[in-house]
């Protein structure tokens, strides 16, 4: 155990430089993280070995996979039912074209530019095409835009765009089986159980200093992690579901918002983003700056090009339209799992995983990092507070 410990001390040493970096950089916790686990790879692949930070042990992997999970959830109990019914063309809208516009794109760019494969070249549209819901939702955190109507909309829009990427993986690469039924039809299942079970659980048990809620939480979240991992998913998706469907519930519950978040991001997180920076092999990014280049500008170019029309469609001045196109060019989550799915199937081979992983990871450094300092729309948190004490008046 004495390893496991030494190793777990070195994970919160870099969670906590990486902290200490956001803060003086002025950006998101996620993203400091992320170039944390960038640079020990760096440093440790030239010096010690990769092999040392332990990536690959099972605890790192499940502590990385809950954190997502929990993330993920959190990002859909914080949407607001009241606000999606009257703004759903507006989430649908800018989550499609967040989608298509680049998933079209950076395979055109993929298959005629760079000489890749038809099959190499859908998957790069894949994992190109996606919004990474972990990055947007904390990079909003930060800057309490998550509580406000705009916020909520633009983590709908994530979800849709995330989902055509999951229907698009699934029709190209994977056929449709009865476990993929399974998986869907209990997801629906699940979320109108917890629908009328939930607040019923929380009056009757909730408050106990033994953190009933969460462990009522992580049971159903788990259980249908485990189900989607069956059916060849993601446990982020059924996470996200049912955070949406608990809105009404969990979303507006703020003491456990608050003790989920200092689980989440305390504790779990960390793994998730240092390990997603680390298993980037920039040896391989370094040997292809073109292809990588270009699949960068072609996934942040198209995801901006297809948003900032829309948004100002929908009345969002420039800032904000600005702001939503940048956080949705965002990747990393669904676009390192689509490229991790195309190389253990031998759709890719290792050095176009390395410069398609290391594209979509910048793609959730860059813009967010841009969108951080010159596009913040502060005005919005001004006018949500004087609507809260309106309200509380």
């Amino acid at each position: 155990m004495t390893e496991v410990w030494a190793l777990a001390a070195f994970w919160f040493g870099l969670a906590l430089i990486a902290g200490v970096l956001a803060k003086w950089l002025r950006i998101s916790s996620a993203m400091a993280e992320v170039v944390m686990g960038t640079i020990a790879q760096l440093i440790l692949g030239a010096t010690i070995g990769l092999g040392v930070l332990g990536s690959d042990e099972s605890w790192v992997k499940f502590l990385s996979g809950v954190g997502v999970m929990l993330l993920t959830f959190l990002a859909g109990a914080e949407l607001e039912p009241d606000v999606l019914k009257l703004k759903w063309k507006e989430a649908v809208s800018l989550g499609s074209v967040s989608f298509l516009v680049p998933f079209f794109l950076s395979a055109a760019v993929a298959h005629y530019l760079l000489g890749w494969g038809v099959m190499p070249s859908w998957l790069a549209g894949v994992a190109l095409g996606g919004t990474s819901v972990a990055v947007v939702y904390t990079e909003m955190m930060q800057h309490g835009l998550n509580g406000t109507d705009f916020g909520k909309v633009l983590l709908g829009a994530c979800f849709v765009t995330d989902l055509g990427n999951v229907i698009a993986l699934g029709l190209i690469f994977s056929p449709f089986t009865i476990r993929t039924a399974l998986f869907i039809a209990f997801t629906l299942l699940g979320a109108v159980a917890l629908l009328w079970l939930t607040p019923r659980f929380f009056s009757r048990f909730g408050g106990l200093p033994s953190e009933l809620e969460t462990k009522f939480l992580l049971l159903f979240l788990l259980a249908l992690g485990s189900l989607a991992t069956w059916a060849d998913s993601e446990a982020v998706l059924p996470a996200y579901a049912i955070g949406m469907a608990l809105a009404g519930t969990v979303g507006r519950n703020h003491s456990l918002i608050r003790r989920l978040r200092t689980v989440t991001f305390g504790l779990l997180t960390p793994f998730f983003f240092i390990r997603a920076g680390y298993l980037v092999s920039l040896t391989s990014v370094i040997s292809a700056p073109v292809a990588f280049i270009l699949l960068l500008i072609g996934k942040v170019g198209a995801k901006s090009i297809a948003v900032y029309p829309v948004a100002k469609y929908y009345g969002s001045p420039h800032k904000e339209g600005m702001y939503s196109a940048l956080l949705m060019s965002s990747g990393l989550t669904f676009g390192a799992i689509a490229a991790l799915y195309g190389l253990s199937h031998g759709i890719i081979d290792k050095g176009q995983y390395s410069v398609l992983v290391g594209a979509v990871i910048a793609s959730g450094i860059v813009p967010t990092m841009i969108a951080s300092n010159f596009f913040v729309p502060h005005h919005l948190l001004s006018t949500a507070k004087k609507a809260e004490s309106q309200k509380g008046e």
